[in-house]
């Protein structure tokens, strides 16, 4: 009861309107909204001002009509509607409507009577949530927000079978006292794809999203079993600035819904101990609001003692004022006369503004950082005015500018902040108008996008960005999936101003994906790889031989430069000591013997920390021993002991250093010259040099280059000989950079790169390569693989299709890998196109083909370039370009064929990717023209009459076909067409009829017939030229009762050429004669115009129509119809008339003449009388009055008479005799006799 009352106190028509004893309304008794039964029948009653009323009863906007359903009785001013055998589908609305009154009302339709559960009330500052109620309603009608109360808060959500097709809304108008309250909106997403979109606006286009705050929240839940989206918008600590309308709307692809309601605050109050008479005592400081909330309030107080089905609030606003008094008695309202009394006298509308001529709109909306002006115009230019901000007054600085022009007082607010969204009021003297103004956030933007990362397993992952706004939100994704803070802390979220970094601890397998951050003004994506920790050995530790106090480095190379490690000896750990270094620089490990010593030979192993194998090398120890050599003993040089290969090679590794340290034995001690083909190599302390001690012989490199490799000759002399030994010195190093790879296909997220080897393979054979790739606008490289690839064409995958990549290749041999590649052009991962459809033969001659296709169904995100067309001849494999290059047409001529080849034909689509599949025909065709029958392919819309207004252009165009090419012929009405009268051009293919003005004479009926020899085709058009029709004819008024006329007209005799299809009737009154449509398209030629105002005197006229228009002109009613004053009629008094009557008497009499004979002469008299007198003219007693000789004049009471050039015989006595009518006064008075008075003149000529 309290919800039927809730809802209905904020219906406007319902508040505000005036009562019924006051309203004009065709029904004295209306129906209401029952509640009913399923099976049971139900009875709606109404009852109208005047018995014979015409009386319709609707559903749901649809006339209804008795039968088996429904039951219309009709008894004097008394009128029903009876529905049987009720069932859920008759809950709908209905209405019944009388002259111009229409009443609504509804039928509830309850399975079984079920007792009202009250809903405990929200106490302010509670939350209450208000959720959609589906109210049944035919699928055709939209429920309305005054057809469902609002559940309170607590009451049970909907069952899945109740929400609305798709979606389901908020369906009432809200009332809360200040506190929170939410309303939740539910989806049904059994049938979506994808999550819908939701929106929730305030009045017409401010967007609730960006408000999201301390007083406004937005949530959104998915039940899984269900499968229903709950949508929340929460308003905490509601303000009275937060009424009015909102909007909720969902979108879901091509679906869409929304719903309205209103939101209306007010101060909380308690009904706990409230006085339902004190509560209208206060009655000269009641407010709007204050009435509304009593009212609520006492309505609530005395529902105990009512009955749940009855309405206090519609009793009292169908009322009579004499009987407000006994219902307030009866429900036990003690005030409620005095309160209608002050509602009607809020129903005074507002007295015009005295100082303000145009006051600032209800709101405006900013973008931040931009600028906005607000505007009054006051009625006195002097006037100072105040503007003030939440109440308080704003002082001029240089955010605030105040203006001041004529009338207009302006407020500038420079660079608009959210502090700026308030309240603005503009103040002259005790007046005031006010705005409010909302400060829209702009869309944040990504300013620097995520980069693609690999990492290993276990590491730490951090992606990065940078947004246009510090704090702003942004939402982060994997593979479509939303990330949050989980248990684990697995994934966490750092904000550093503008970047916002998303962490992953510890990255596994599972962690590979598209990870995605959005705003709301963008997004940026990013792969991330995690790969398998497997430790790669770049170079390895080789054995050494050194000899003693000489220093021996193993050095090893692994691919993880944050992989530590161990050196062991012998399997006991090496310590780090004087002699002994270990170092650890990137990816390089070295262990150094300083002055080794016999001791120090063993086995020497690198184990890395974390991974199960070692690199093991040996350290052998050379003890040199010279015998004993007599004097004079020749020179001897041992290379037998040293690290050389067979051919006496020495490999050393470029940037290294080396060192030959050559034993050499004579007596006396022999010179040592080394020699590098021609070049003697000196000592000195260059890069290269050479040194000579006791039994020694020293060649050093240091840091060893390409250009170091050759063979050196060593030559020991001395008296009693010489001896000579070739050394070969191999440097090698990594590889050169393989060449710039090429692009040589892309896929849809995929590409194949080829490069070639690198052209110096540094001495090393190349074991294989590695790869990497980034995005265009990257700077971070991501490697494709760890393990070497061994080929030169390598299928890169995983790439984002329709962004530009980049790749690069690393040659690797032995010794390590190789500086990069340059890099390759930029690509973008497109997949071709699929084939062209429907390839088929459009024209065929001796030497010419015409081919036509369509486009690939599937073009990708890569535009499409153009089509190759190709052909080959039966039984060879070459296919030949028809053209160079591409077409962007889908269609195509080949030309200059060889008449009688039989050629096979394929069509290929290109894009970014290459070429797609080939389309190609079924079977070869052969270059013959084919003789072809004529035939007329007439369009559809010229198979029917041709309708055309005159002065309208005509322009018809008719495709035919036939080989060679026909005759064309047109004729009208079986005659040729004349030049002159229409224009008609023929081309290949079609011919075209052609009128540049249409005039009547056009109509008719066209011929066209196509000819190839003795075989023809004819089709033939009828035109239909209309023009506007004449007016109608014989308009008269038949007959006139009461209020009404009855008129009665002819058709015109002109219908412009088309059925007349209708008549516009009008009306005048005489006394203005200005015109008013009585009838619209009316299509009989009788008609009544009723409603006519008595005592009136009225014309009519009526236009005839059809389909081009009104006639111009219309058919008038010669006589005017009078309607006749009902009622007491006036009767005049009688009074006797006045006498004016006089006999005819000349007051100036004839005189004698002479005239001379030939002239024309006159004779004049003068005569009065009442009426006016018959005038005769007598000569010599006979009446001369149709004599032509004579000519008679009167005016104004002169008479004459003109004789035509008389003669002897025309002398006489001429006699003027006036006499009355018979119409005299006398006689109508009933005295009298025509009197006459005679004047007799002798003429002498």
């Amino acid at each position: 009861m309290i919800d039927r009352y809730f809802s209905s106190f904020f219906l406007p028509d319902l508040l505000f309107h005036d009562f019924p004893n006051e309203v004009f309304s065709a029904f004295t008794k209306k129906p209401k909204t029952q509640e009913a039964e399923e099976g049971s029948s139900v009875v709606f009653e109404a009852e109208t001002e005047k018995p014979d009323a015409k009386v319709k009863w609707q559903c749901n906007s649809k006339d209804v009509a008795s039968g088996d359903k429904f039951a219309i009785t009709a008894d004097g001013n008394k009128h029903s509607l009876t529905i049987r055998a009720v069932t859920k589908e008759d809950a709908n609305v209905y209405a019944v409507i009388a002259g111009g009154s229409k009443v609504k009302f509804e039928l509830k339709v309850v399975a079984k009577p079920e007792a009202p559960v009250e809903a405990p009330a929200a106490a302010p500052g509670e939350s209450r949530s208000v959720e959609p109620k589906p109210a049944p309603a035919p699928p055709a009608a939209t429920p309305t927000g005054a057809d469902t109360a609002a559940p309170a808060a607590g009451a049970a959500h909907p069952a899945e079978g109740e929400l609305l097709s798709i979606y389901s809304f908020i369906q009432t108008l809200i009332y809360i006292s200040c506190g929170n309250i939410t309303f939740v909106a539910k989806v049904n997403a059994e049938s979506l794809l994808k999550k819908p979109t939701i929106k929730w606006f305030k009045g017409k286009w401010m967007d609730l999203a960006s408000k999201s705050g301390k007083h406004l929240q937005l949530k959104e839940t998915y039940d899984r079993n269900t499968k229903v989206y709950t949508f929340e918008m929460q308003i905490i600590a509601a303000k009275a600035n937060f009424a009015g309308g909102y909007r909720c709307e969902v979108s879901s692809r091509d679906k869409f819904d929304s719903c309205n309601f209103e939101l209306a605050v007010h101060e909380a109050a308690t009904s706990e101990g409230f006085d339902i008479r004190a509560a209208f005592r206060r009655t000269l400081e009641m407010t709007h609001s204050n009435i509304l909330l009593c009212l609520l309030t006492c309505i609530s107080a005395v529902q105990v003692s009512t009955e749940s089905d009855v309405d206090v609030w519609e009793i009292l606003s169908h009322a009579p004022a004499s009987e407000y008094e006994k219902i307030a008695f009866q429900y036990g309202i003690t005030d409620l006369r005095g309160m209608l009394k002050r509602l009607k006298k809020m129903k005074k509308e507002e007295k015009k503004s005295a100082a303000f001529l145009k006051k600032l709109d209800p709101a405006y909306q900013v973008t931040k950082g931009h600028k906005i002006k607000l505007a009054v115009e006051v009625a006195n230019p002097d006037v100072e005015v105040k503007w003030l901000k939440n109440g308080q007054e704003i002082q001029k600085t240089g955010r605030y500018i105040f203006e001041s022009v004529g009338n207009m007082r302006y407020l500038t607010i420079n660079h608009c902040s959210l502090a700026d969204d308030a309240a603005y009021s503009c103040v002259v003297g005790e007046e005031k108008c006010t705005t409010e103004l909302f400060v829209k956030e702009p869309p944040v933007l990504i300013v620097k996008n995520l980069e693609d990362q690999m990492v290993m397993k276990g590491e730490r992952v951090e992606l990065e960005c940078e947004v246009s706004e510090e704090g702003a939100s942004v939402k982060w994704e994997k593979d479509g999936v939303e990330l949050t803070r989980d248990e684990s802390f697995k994934y966490r979220f750092k904000k550093d101003g503008c970047k916002h970094i998303l962490i992953i601890n510890e990255a596994t397998k599972e962690d590979c994906g598209h990870y995605k951050v959005k705003t709301n003004g963008g997004e940026s994506m990013a792969e991330l790889m995690v790969q398998e920790k497997e430790l790669e050995v770049y170079q390895s530790i080789a054995d050494l031989t050194v000899k003693a106090k000489d220093q021996a480095v193993f050095k090893c190379e692994v691919s993880d430069e944050n992989v530590r490690g161990t050196w062991y000896k012998n399997g006991v750990e090496v310590k780090p000591d004087a002699r002994v270094n270990i170092t650890h620089i990137g990816r390089i490990h070295k262990l150094t013997i300083d002055d080794v010593k016999p001791e120090d030979e063993g086995d020497y192993t690198f184990v890395p920390d974390g991974y199960a194998f070692n690199l093991s090398a040996k350290l052998n120890f050379l003890e040199v021993k010279i015998d004993y050599v007599p004097r004079q003993d020749p020179p001897k040089i041992h290379l037998d002991c040293m690290s050389c290969t067979a051919e006496s090679t020495i490999v050393v590794v470029a940037g290294n250093k080396l060192r030959l340290d050559v034993p050499i034995t004579g007596d006396p001690a022999p010179t040592v010259v080394w020699t590098k083909g021609e070049k003697v190599v000196t000592e000195g302390d260059g890069r290269v040099h050479v040194e000579t001690t006791k039994g020694h012989c020293i060649f050093t490199i240091e840091g060893a280059e390409r250009q170091d490799e050759g063979i050196y000759s060593v030559v020991v002399r001395n008296p009693a000989g010489e001896d000579t030994a070739d050394i070969n010195v191999k440097v090698v190093d990594v590889p050169d950079p393989p060449q710039a790879p090429r692009i040589l296909s892309v896929g849809e997220d995929s590409c194949v790169v080829q490069w070639d080897p690198p052209l110096f393979d540094g001495g090393q054979p190349v074991i294989g390569y590695v790869l990497e790739r980034k995005k265009t606008k990257s700077y971070r490289w991501m490697r494709l693989n760890f393990d070497p690839y061994p080929e030169t064409t390598y299928e890169a995958k995983r790439m984002i299709e329709g962004v530009p990549y980049e790749m690069r290749v690393y040659a690797v041999n032995s010794i390590g890998m190789s500086r990069h590649s340059p890099a390759s052009q930029p690509f973008v991962p497109v997949a071709p196109t699929s084939e062209p459809i429907g390839l088929c033969v459009d024209d065929i001659s001796d030497t010419s083909i015409s081919l036509k296709w369509r486009a690939p169904e599937r073009i990708g995100s890569a535009e499409l370039e153009g089509y190759v067309v190709e052909y080959c001849k039966e039984g060879t494999d070459e296919w030949i370009p028809a053209i160079q290059g591409l077409t962007e047409r889908t269609s195509l001529i080949i030309r200059d064929l060889t008449t009688g080849d039989k050629l096979q034909f394929r069509v290929r689509a290109y894009n970014m990717a290459g070429p797609s599949a080939p389309a190609t025909l079924a079977q070869p065709v052969t270059i013959r023209e084919i003789m072809q029958r004529p035939k007329i392919w007439l369009p559809r819309n010229l198979r029917q009459t041709i309708v055309k207004k005159v002065g309208d252009t005509v322009n018809l165009l008719i495709p035919f076909q036939g080989k060679p090419r026909p005759i064309v012929t047109w004729s009208k009405d079986g005659e040729p067409l004349n030049p002159t009268f229409a224009n008609v051009r023929n081309s290949d293919l079609d011919t075209i009829l052609f009128i540049r003005k249409t005039e009547r004479k056009h109509s008719g009926k066209y011929d066209l017939k196509v000819q190839i020899e003795n075989v023809e085709d004819t089709v033939s058009i009828n035109l239909q030229i209309v023009d506007l029709p004449g007016p109608p004819q014989a308009l008269k008024i038949m007959d006139v009762w009461g209020f009404n006329v009855a008129l009665e007209w002819k058709p015109p005799k002109d219908n412009g050429n088309c059925e007349i299809t209708g008549y516009t009737i009008q009306k005048a009154d005489k006394k203005t004669m200005e015109w008013y449509t009585v009838y619209e398209q009316y299509r009989r030629t009788n008609c009544v115009s009723s409603d006519l105002i008595m005592g009136n005197e009225y014309v009519f006229r009526v236009f005839a129509m059809n389909l081009v228009g009104l006639s111009p002109e219309a058919c008038n009613t010669k006589d005017s119809a009078y309607i006749q004053k009902t009622g007491i009629m006036y009767k005049p008094p009688t009074y006797k008339e006045h006498d004016f009557s006089e006999a005819p008497k000349f007051t100036h009499p004839l005189v004698n003449r002479s005239i001379i004979a030939g002239y024309n002469a006159t004779l004049s008299c003068s005569v009065r009388g009442i009426p006016k007198p018959k005038v005769t003219w007598y000569k010599n007693k006979m009446d001369i009055t149709n004599e032509a000789k004579y000519r008679m004049l009167s005016k104004q009471g002169v008479l004459t008479l003109e004789i035509r050039k008389p003669c002897p015989f025309d002398g006489g006595v001429y006699t003027c005799k006036a006499v009355n009518d018979k119409e005299h006064m006398a006689v109508i008075v009933g005295r009298g006799l025509p009197q006459h008075h005679s004047t007799v003149i002798p003429l002498m000529p």
